[in-house]
């Protein structure tokens, strides 16, 4: 069986490539596959094809803000975690973000001790969300045929 960071697809939005690639390198090295977009626009088309559990969102893209950018990309099951990234960290842009629905928000310059604890702990509370649905749909299922079983039998 898989890991949950074998299973993991992350991706990196931000437009400065040593951003992309510091932390592309970090996460591969932890087990993650990992996929970066320079723009909002390229990172909402690779959610329109591929599927992430977790996007790092950096908060000044050229094309768009990135708060902008958690509700602009494709919804999933389970959903997408939203981490937002700056280095321009104020109180207005950390509410504008929770806001918006971003999961987390770092500031940079980043700890990539913080960012692999904060990446770990939403992927964990993730994966206990889609197995608790997954244990609540099965459960359904089984009532629904047991009901099914009683109302034939009567």
């Amino acid at each position: 069986m898989k890991t949950m960071t074998e299973q993991a697809r992350l991706l990196i939005v931000d437009d400065d490539a040593a951003v992309r690639n510091s932390f592309a390198a970090v996460l591969r090295n932890e087990g993650y596959s990992v996929d970066s977009a320079e723009t909002g626009n390229e990172a909402i088309n690779k959610t329109k094809t591929s599927f992430y559990n977790l996007a790092l969102i950096d908060i000044r893209l050229p094309d768009m803000q990135g708060t902008e950018l958690l509700t602009a990309i494709t919804d999933t099951v389970p959903p997408m975690i939203k981490i937002i990234v700056t280095g321009y960290a104020t109180l207005e842009n950390a509410v504008k973000a929770v806001n918006k629905g971003a999961d987390g928000y770092l500031m940079k310059p980043t700890n990539m001790d913080d960012l692999l604890s904060i990446i770990k702990q939403q992927l964990k509370m993730q994966q206990e969300a889609a197995s608790y649905s997954q244990d609540k749909l099965t459960e359904f299922i089984d009532s629904r045929a047991k009901k099914l079983d009683a109302d034939r039998d009567h």
